[in-house]
């Protein structure tokens, strides 16, 4: 008689330079998720590299390497560039949505956020991930 293989859960990077931020995001997510956090945009770069998550929640404003300029370095990188980035922010200028969405990110979630609005963007990003692209 075969056991069902439980589920592998999908991995969350978290990237905000704000503590209470990162432990409420972890708090909402870690029941779903493997969780993992970075503190700002250049630690944020090492642990997708490393860590390989499913999706990053990417701060925009952090010190050493902001959000936006994370995002590009990520999408450009052969070895992470088909890792969804959602930009999390306070910052809802239309703008600021379309730069965000020129340096690759996936989706847009304006702080602050409710925790099923935020679940439920991964679950869009996720899913639209996993579409087979066109040739």
């Amino acid at each position: 008689m075969e056991q069902a293989q439980p589920a592998v859960k999908k991995k969350v990077l978290i990237v905000d330079d704000e503590p209470n931020v990162r432990r409420l995001s972890h708090t909402i997510l870690s029941k779903h998720f493997d969780v993992v956090e970075a503190a700002d945009g250049r630690q944020a770069v090492e642990v997708a590299n490393s860590y390989k998550p499913d999706v990053i929640l990417m701060d925009m404003m952090m010190p050493k390497m902001d959000g936006l300029t994370a995002c590009h370095v990520i999408k450009t990188d052969e070895a992470t560039k088909s890792i969804p980035v959602i930009m999390v922010t306070a910052i809802g200028f239309e703008l600021n949505v379309k730069l965000s969405q020129q340096m690759g990110a996936s989706a847009y979630v304006t702080k602050p956020f409710s925790s099923q609005d935020l679940l439920t963007k991964i679950a869009e990003v996720l899913a639209a991930a996993e579409l087979p692209r066109p040739p």
